[in-house]
């Protein structure tokens, strides 16, 4: 399977730094483990693509 790109900059951007800090936050054990739902995040910023997003038929870039 293919992975077609599917989250635009902006959105690439809010995943990694949203996931970043719900790591950070549960490494701290601030809020517990499910923070470690952050990795989720910034790994789909990575690899630009979310199997959500594929799913429901949703792109956030404009040039894919």
């Amino acid at each position: 399977m293919q992975l077609s790109r599917n989250l635009g900059t902006a959105d690439r951007v809010i995943r990694l730094v949203g996931g970043a800090a719900l790591v950070v936050l549960a490494l701290m054990g601030t809020i517990g483990l499910w923070g470690w739902v952050g990795l989720v995040f910034v790994a789909t910023a990575f690899v630009n693509f979310c199997p959500i997003y594929r799913l429901v038929g949703l792109k956030t870039c404009s040039d894919c």
